[in-house]
């Protein structure tokens, strides 16, 4: 009996030193300088293509504005689409960060010309191999439609937002963009 708990107490130690012990996550590589001002240099054009393949600008809804829950407005526009529906970047840019939170789900966020800050959220899944620091250009592969986050209860969708004062803030409407 003695032997048999000296045993367990000894697995459960290991368990616990080894859960402990466990290496910190290595931060995001920075981004890469050069291609940041690269990116600054450019000019962010008056009309992007739709991210969502298979979408004609006929389809789109603008929902810039809308009220959405805890009384916030929506700083985006919905782009309604089958689940698993490829999601391309809508500009030439840098990965900039790749995540789930409450609200988008799994999100991409693309600094992109200007400065510019593009933001893809509800995705199901990111492209698999996409990480953070990739220079991508327009028209490239980076995820696929979903509802993820607070969309969890909806049809899947991509909600695409840009943000021209730094990422998450100086929010403009994406549709004229994309008429």
């Amino acid at each position: 009996m003695l032997r048999i708990r000296s045993i367990l107490i000894l697995i459960f130690a290991v368990i616990f030193i080894s859960a402990c012990s466990t290496a910190p996550k290595k931060p995001s590589q920075p981004l890469n300088a050069a291609a940041v001002q690269k990116l600054k240099n450019m000019s962010l054009p008056n009309k992007l293509p739709i991210p969502v393949q298979g979408v004609k600008s006929n389809n789109l809804t603008d929902t810039w504005g809308a009220s959405r829950s805890s009384g916030r407005i929506h700083e985006g526009v919905d782009i309604m689409a089958s689940r698993g529906t490829k999601v391309f970047s809508a500009t030439e840019g840098l990965i900039a960060d790749l995540r789930n939170n409450n609200l988008g789900g799994k999100v991409i966020w693309v600094l992109g010309p200007n400065g510019s800050w593009h933001y893809y959220a509800h995705l199901n899944g990111h492209k698999r191999g996409l990480r953070v620091g990739d220079y991508i250009k327009k028209g490239d592969l980076i995820g696929y439609v979903g509802n993820t986050g607070n969309a969890r209860h909806t049809a899947p969708h991509l909600h695409y937002g840009i943000y021209l004062g730094g990422k998450g803030r100086g929010a403009v409407n994406p549709y004229p963009y994309l008429r």
